[in-house]
């Protein structure tokens, strides 16, 4: 059978411990045999990222602007320990935040739905993305100890020098803490705009949810701009898909998720989304079977696994002992790579390769051949618990099989 050929690269971004392992794996025996792979390849593995200085992170990110299609292996974000184990010249910074950031991107994660995995939440019979709006709030917050008798106030100064003021609270009988947090119309705005194109690109309707009630101005805010870009620019569109934008408060939408059979995009603030995703992942099955891609507001993916390097596995396969490492969320990332590249170079083939790798992995699943982790969340009698190495070859198997 020939390879099918591609016409635009798609950026490659390789990364750390068994992530790293298993991307290599996937590469020789899933994708090799089928498909001409062509790739801008960027090694953000923390090694390389500490010898430039970080620099390719950032050159990884402005080739995913050029190309408008990434595939990224899991990376670690270092810590005090990791700066000691790899000997780093300093605390690098998260390579997703830095990469969201330049993209100025929306996070989607998306579990996979495999038979005899089922949800802890029985009528999720269809996935829920979690959109997470992934700038400002308390993760980019200014926070203070106030001591007993002090005043607290929050106070704008504007450009000619003028001061609006606003109490936030006299700690007069009480020492006691604030916080400052803000946010971004621009990101704002970003966020809409992405959650409400990816929407129409899977065909899927939008919740959006914040506390508008209790935070009249901050959360209200967010309300608005996502009203106003929606009825300027994509009702008419939504109404032509015969999708829906629909916004309430963040408690009733948990009530409306719990009940409902999913198939929804719930878009969340910052913290919401941190949270939210986190649960939905667990209560799908774990983070080894949830999707992830970040979406531009101007149309760039960039899609990876929504794990981590997987570092207690890899310090045993540098021991030589077996292993069973999932690798599902990391096909899917180079799957739904592969298929938005097929999509806008119009190669149908590429797409249906991508539709064919996603078809055996699950078929894999689903025939008993699975990894530890999903071995112990599976109802299925004759199910076995395989190497790394040996479910990655089943799959190929059967991919073969599909690709005749």
């Amino acid at each position: 059978m020939a390879k099918i050929q591609m016409k635009t690269p798609l950026v490659e971004m390789d990364g750390d411990e068994m992530t790293r392992v298993v991307w290599q794996m996937i590469k020789d025996e899933l994708i090799a045999p089928f498909v001409d792979l062509k790739s801008e390849y960027y090694d953000l593995g923390l090694v390389h990222r500490n010898e430039t200085d970080d620099q390719v992170t950032i050159d990884s990110a402005e080739a995913t602007k050029k190309y408008g299609v990434a595939v990224k292996c899991a990376t670690i974000t270092p810590n005090a320990a990791r700066v000691e184990e790899y000997h780093l010249k300093e605390m690098w910074k998260s390579p997703n935040g830095t990469i969201r950031a330049i993209l100025d991107g929306t996070v989607f994660r998306t579990p996979i739905i495999v038979k005899d995995i089922t949800p802890f939440i029985p009528t999720w019979t269809k996935p829920i993305t979690i959109a997470r709006h992934a700038y400002g709030d308390i993760y980019k917050n200014t926070e203070l100890a106030v001591p007993q008798g002090s005043k607290a106030e929050l106070v704008v100064t504007d450009e000619n020098g003028n001061e609006t003021r606003a109490l936030i609270h006299d700690f007069k009988n009480s020492a006691g803490i604030i916080q400052g947090v803000h946010n971004l119309d621009k990101s704002i705005q970003s966020f809409a705009r992405s959650c409400l194109s990816y929407a129409l690109d899977t065909h899927q309707d939008v919740w959006f949810a914040a506390k508008d009630t209790i935070s009249k101005t901050y959360d209200h805010h967010f309300k608005d701009i996502f009203a106003e870009i929606y009825e300027a620019e994509y009702k008419e569109k939504f109404e032509a898909a015969g999708i829906e934008y629909f916004y309430t408060l963040i408690d009733d939408v948990v009530a409306r998720i719990v009940r409902s059979n999913g198939g929804v995009i719930w878009a969340c603030k910052n913290y919401d989304g941190d949270v939210m995703s986190d649960m939905v992942a667990t209560a799908y099955g774990s983070l080894g079977l949830m999707t992830s891609v970040l979406v531009s507001p101007d149309g760039v993916y960039e899609y990876e696994a929504a794990h981590g390097t997987v570092q207690r596995h890899y310090y045993k396969y540098l021991k030589g002992e077996r292993t069973s490492t999932n690798p599902v969320a990391t096909i899917f990332a180079w799957s739904g790579a592969f298929r938005k590249r097929g999509e806008l170079d119009e190669i149908p083939e590429l797409c249906d390769y991508a539709d064919k790798l996603e078809k055996a992995t699950i078929s894999t699943i689903e025939s008993g051949i699975m990894t530890g982790d999903m071995a112990a969340l599976s109802t299925l009698e004759n199910k076995q618990s395989v190497s790394t190495e040996e479910f990655i070859g089943a799959i190929a198997e059967n991919l073969s099989k599909l690709m005749v």
